[in-house]
C-alpha cells in the first residue's frame, strides 16, 4: 500500500490502484484485450462457448464487467447467469440449472433434476422468444470438475430452432487451460472441441505499462508523467520480465503486478525524497 508520506509526496488524496474501475472509460484496452473483449460480446450474441484465461492479477474479471458493460451500453437484451457458488468444485448440474432458473425468471426450481432440465429449457425457449439472449458465466471456472465441464455441452445445446438459447463463457486462470487439454482429459472431449480459448497476455513493453499508468493516475486529473517517467516504465516493465532455465525472456507484466511494483516504486521515491521515480528509483527495488 501507499504511505501517507508517498501521498503527500505526489500530492495525491487517492490511491489510483484501488477501486481504479469504476466505468469503461477506466479500462486500458490493448489490441489484444479489445479484440478479447469484442469476442466475448459476439459469442453472446450467436450462443459460443468461450474460455478466458490468464495469470492471477491479468485483468481477467476486469474484460469480462468490460463486455457486459458493453451489452449494456449498445441496449442488448441479454440475461448474464452466474452461479453463486462459493466453491466452484462443487458446481453440478443441479446447481447450474438452479442458477439458470434464479436469473431468468422468479420460478421456483423443481425437486428433480429431470424437472429442472424442463424447466430450464422451457424458461430459455420462452425468453429467447422474448428477444433475450443468454450466458452463463462461471468466474473461477479452473475449479470446476471434469464431470462438470463435460455437462457444459448439454446446457450448451439447448436450441429453439436454429437459435442457440445458450452461450457459455468460462473464466480462469492458467490451470482450466491444462484441464481444456483434450491429450489430459479425453472423456471431456466433447466440450474441449467445441470450446474456443482466449488468453490474456501481458503488458510486456514499457511504452504498454506507460499507457496503462496513464490511465491510472489520468482518472485521478494526475499526469503519470509528474509521478513515473518513461525511462521509470521501461524500468518497470524490465523488472516484471522473467527468464526460463532454457533461457527464454517471458513478462509477467500483468495489472496487478504492475500496480504492486508501481506502489513499491513510489513509496521508494518518497522515502528517497525523490519527485520523480525514475529509471533509478525503479532499479534500486
Amino acid at each position: 500500500m501507499l504511505t501517507l508520506k508517498t501521498f503527500k509526496q505526489f500530492a495525491l488524496t487517492q490511491d489510483p490502484f484501488s477501486g481504479d474501475v469504476a466505468k469503461a472509460e477506466d479500462v486500458y484496452l490493448t489490441e489484444d484485450t479489445r479484440f478479447v473483449a469484442e469476442y466475448l460480446v459476439q459469442a453472446a450474441k450467436v450462443g459460443g462457448m468461450v474460455a478466458l484465461v490468464g495469470e492471477s492479477g491479468s485483468g481477467k474479471t476486469t474484460i469480462r464487467r468490460y463486455a457486459i458493460d458493453r451489452m449494456a451500453a449498445e441496449g442488448q437484451k441479454v440475461r448474464i447467469i452466474t452461479p453463486r457458488c462459493v466453491d466452484k468444485t462443487k458446481l453440478t448440474t443441479n446447481t447450474l440449472c438452479d442458477a439458470i432458473i434464479s436469473d431468468c425468471s422468479t420460478e421456483t426450481p423443481r425437486r428433480t433434476l429431470e424437472g429442472k432440465a424442463r424447466q430450464v429449457e422451457r424458461i430459455l425457449t420462452n425468453s429467447s422468444r422474448s428477444g433475450y439472449n443468454h450466458v452463463l458465466m462461471i468466474e473461477e471456472a479452473h475449479d470446476l470438475s471434469i464431470q462438470t465441464l463435460k455437462y457444459l455441452k448439454r446446457f450448451w445445446e439447448m436450441e429453439d430452432g436454429f437459435k442457440k438459447l445458450l452461450s457459455i463463457v468460462l473464466v480462469g486462470q492458467v490451470e482450466l487451460k491444462a484441464k481444456l487439454d483434450e491429450s489430459k482429459n479425453w472423456e471431456a472431449r466433447e466440450v474441449i472441441r467445441r470450446m474456443e480459448l482466449l488468453e490474456l497476455e501481458p503488458l510486456g513493453t514499457g511504452a504498454d505499462v506507460a499507457a496503462y499508468l496513464d490511465i491510472k493516475f489520468g482518472r485521478l486529473g494526475k499526469e503519470r508523467k509528474a509521478v513515473i517517467d518513461d525511462k521509470g516504465c521501461e524500468a518497470l516493465a524490465a523488472k516484471l520480465r522473467r527468464q526460463t532455465r532454457n533461457g527464454v525472456v517471458y513478462s509477467v507484466a500483468f495489472p496487478l503486478l504492475i500496480n504492486n511494483w508501481c506502489r513499491r516504486a513510489m513509496n521508494e521515491a518518497a522515502e528517497l525524497g525523490a519527485d520523480l521515480v525514475d529509471a533509478d528509483v525503479v532499479n534500486a527495488l
